[in-house]
């Protein structure tokens, strides 16, 4: 009996991947509580296999290794941690006063554009009352919804741990269990993709998290120059928010150009800030980037900014830093599977040469 091969024309094929990306979105959706923790365990249990295996190279039981590693994590994680919080709390107390400034400052502008605009500032001033009085309440209750957020957060976060020393300590089983996944598939293809997916994750978050600190010390130094208040907060958020691509970056800059306008005498102060930043992102674009993250992998802008807003869309906040991460190791597999490396070249941003368009083109 022959069998018959069945071809699935192409818009059943592109109906059928629409609604299994669908329902695979879905699913992570319902269950981010347990997939998000689990992806930063991996994550973090990549970044800490060298120093486990350092210490295991020192004849040192793999169980107290992996211990040693967690604390010394677990201490480095709660000093930021308080640092970042002791700062936040004098912020957030000086909140009301800096928004009671900024609209002094808005209504000053409003009435000086108004006599040159024909514009009647009335209403202008009411709409600034309003929203001020809003923006007041309204940053009451988020820092309460945070606070309760972090809360339950908390009881999640008590989860990664185990997940990293668990994934530590299972580490050859996963690997053994990853390869006999795919027994029928090429051995050592398994292993190149594993191997470069390790690497992706090591060298791009370790050197993310150098460029995080240098970054910092410029921010933080920046504005302890020009005499700015809540610089060490300023600074490190900053930082911290320069790791979302292209829009992290503009948030940024904003936070301290605000503080500046409100606490200074002189706007000017805002224009050095917006200068300063301006610097810093020079040299981490140009000196800091190819140094020390040039191991990441390329991603073009577009998909960049698209996984960014995704991630936000699905996971919140920790879906916007785990979106590059996952979205690198998609195009590692992606370049090692022959029917997927178009994709591959589509999420890259390497551009082909003018030459071979022309030729595309005839």
């Amino acid at each position: 009996m022959i069998e018959k091969k069945i071809i699935f024309p192409f818009y059943a094929k592109a109906t059928i991947l629409l609604v299994g990306l669908f329902a695979l979105i879905t699913m992570f959706y319902i269950a981010q509580n347990i997939i998000v923790p689990l992806i930063f365990a991996i994550i973090i249990a990549i970044v800490l296999l060298p120093i486990v295996d350092f210490f295991v190279r020192r004849k040192i039981n793999r169980v107290i290794a992996i211990l040693i590693t967690l604390f010394i994590t677990f201490l480095v994680i709660t000093g930021f941690c308080m640092l970042i919080f002791s700062q936040a709390s004098l912020f957030s107390e000086s909140w009301p006063i800096l928004v009671n400034k900024l609209t002094t400052l808005l209504n000053e502008t409003i009435t000086n554009a108004s006599k040159y605009l024909g514009i009647n500032p009335a209403r202008i001033h009411e709409w600034i009352i309003k929203t001020k009085g809003e923006l007041v309440n309204t940053s009451s209750a988020a820092i309460g919804r945070t606070l309760i957020n972090l809360g339950s957060g908390l009881v999640v976060l008590f989860l990664v741990p185990t997940y990293v020393f668990i994934i530590l300590y299972y580490k050859n089983l996963l690997l053994d269990f990853i390869h006999k996944v795919f027994v029928s598939s090429n051995q050592k293809q398994i292993s190149e993709i594993v191997l470069q997916i390790k690497n992706v994750i090591q060298r791009y978050l370790i050197g993310l998290l150098i460029e995080f600190v240098i970054v910092s010390i410029l921010h933080v130094t920046a504005l302890l120059m020009l005499g700015i208040q809540y610089a060490i907060l300023l600074g490190i958020l900053g930082a911290l928010l320069n790791v979302i691509p292209y829009i992290g970056g503009i948030v940024g800059v904003s936070l301290p150009v605000m503080v500046a306008l409100v606490t200074k005498s002189t706007p000017w102060y805002a224009l050095y800030v917006m200068i300063a930043y301006y610097v810093i992102q020079l040299i981490d674009n140009n000196y800091i980037v190819p140094v020390i993250v040039s191991s990441k992998v390329k991603i073009n802008a577009l998909f960049s900014i698209i996984v960014v807003f995704v991630g936000n869309a699905l996971w919140g906040i920790p879906g916007m830093f785990l979106s590059l991460p996952l979205l690198a190791i998609i195009k590692v597999i992606f370049d090692h599977i022959e029917p997927l490396k178009p994709w591959g070249f589509l999420l890259g941003d390497t551009m082909p040469p003018l030459i071979t368009l022309k030729k595309l083109k005839l």
